[in-house]
């Protein structure tokens, strides 16, 4: 395991993007898993499709760009420590935060095949809830990671949070997929009487 850990972090160093995109990829898939089969209580019902959206969200989408964000947090020059950790705290929850939670639900809804309506009524519905207990969970965390994680570890802190944060994500886009499709049926049996 200690040759891993070690190759692991000579990879982060040496190739942060692909190694973060990896890890990224299989951490949002695992966390499907975990929704699916805990939560949900799928079984052998499991929705291999949306594993594999969500495992591509975060390998293509997420991986890289978090990545980027937190090399250009990096570059940012503060004039003492605590400045540093409460402005990156602030630019990453204030900034990345809102864009990317909107940009999740409005991907999984176009990937689903329901089209900008359906990401638009998806980022309305579950836009501010998830946006809120993201704050809570991230916001420590940032200031924890911040504060003391080196910088080529800061991803892979987050990523270890986001295993349990992309569990919840999962299930919340699962749910307001669900009550979408009923919204969409309602309005659709208006129309035809």
């Amino acid at each position: 395991m200690a040759s891993f850990l070690r190759f692991y972090n000579a990879v982060l160093i040496r190739r942060p993007v692909l190694s973060q995109s990896l890890t990224a990829a299989v951490l949002f898939g695992a966390g499907d898993i975990i929704a699916q089969q805990a939560i949900e209580e799928r079984g052998k019902n499991h929705d291999f499709m949306r594993t594999a959206r969500l495992t591509f969200y975060g390998g293509a989408i997420f991986g890289p760009a978090l990545t980027k964000w937190y090399q250009l947090l990096n570059r940012i020059k503060f004039s003492n420590p605590t400045k540093a950790v409460i402005y990156r705290v602030w630019l990453d929850q204030a900034i990345l935060t809102p864009a990317a939670v909107a940009f999740f639900f409005g991907t999984m809804s176009i990937l689903e095949g329901k089209g900008l309506p359906g990401a638009v009524e998806r980022i309305r519905t579950a836009y501010e809830p998830t946006l809120i207990r993201n704050w809570a969970v991230f916001i420590p965390t940032q200031i924890v990671n911040f504060a003391l994680v080196p910088h080529h570890l800061r991803f892979v802190v987050v990523s270890v949070v986001s295993l349990f944060w992309n569990t919840y994500l999962s299930a919340v886009n699962a749910r307001s997929e669900h009550q979408l499709e009923l919204t969409l049926n309602d309005k659709s049996k208006e129309v035809s009487v």
